[in-house]
């Protein structure tokens, strides 16, 4: 059941799906980022909201990373692999954004009597509904990572080196 679910979402988003859906929303994460939902405004002078930015950096440096290591058929080295351990920690991150947009939209009905603006409910969905994809695409991303680049193995990689040429 496992693997015909993991088929069918890998069949819908391939290697270039995942990559071009990483970036695009990572992009609109980045804007929302600086968003208040119960304001409709931007802040773009809380420091808080440029912690996604940059641990976004990260995650764009990992699918470059990655995208060279699948272009150019090489295997996977030891900074690939300290990157992807970054992302791990940094998933968490996306996690916890999820959780927090969460609760946020379930907090609605504690300011029915305040003023919230029209744009709270659909634009939450949208943001919770871009992290939620931002998850799926980032572990995708690191599947494909072990399927076309291959796994952390370097105990044998000096063994496969001819040291007389």
């Amino acid at each position: 059941m496992k693997t015909i679910s993991m088929n069918y979402i890998k069949g819908i988003f391939t290697w270039n799906r995942t990559l071009i859906v990483s970036i695009v929303v990572l992009l609109i994460l980045n804007i929302f980022s600086f968003y208040g939902l119960y304001t409709n405004k931007f802040y773009f002078f809380k420091a808080e909201n440029y912690i996604f930015p940059i641990l976004s950096l990260v995650h764009l440096i990992f699918l470059y990373v990655l995208w060279f290591k699948i272009n150019e058929d090489e295997l996977s080295d030891p900074p690939m692999r300290t990157l992807e351990y970054i992302l791990y920690i940094i998933s968490l991150v996306y996690i916890y954004k999820l959780v927090d947009t969460i609760i946020i939209l379930f907090s609605y009905t504690e300011f029915e009597n305040h003023l919230i603006p029209d744009t709270f409910l659909p634009l939450g969905f949208f943001i919770l509904m871009l992290y939620a994809i931002l998850i799926l695409v980032t572990f995708l991303a690191v599947v494909y990572r072990k399927e076309i680049v291959g796994t952390y193995l370097f105990d044998n990689m000096n063994q496969h080196v001819d040291h007389w040429k």
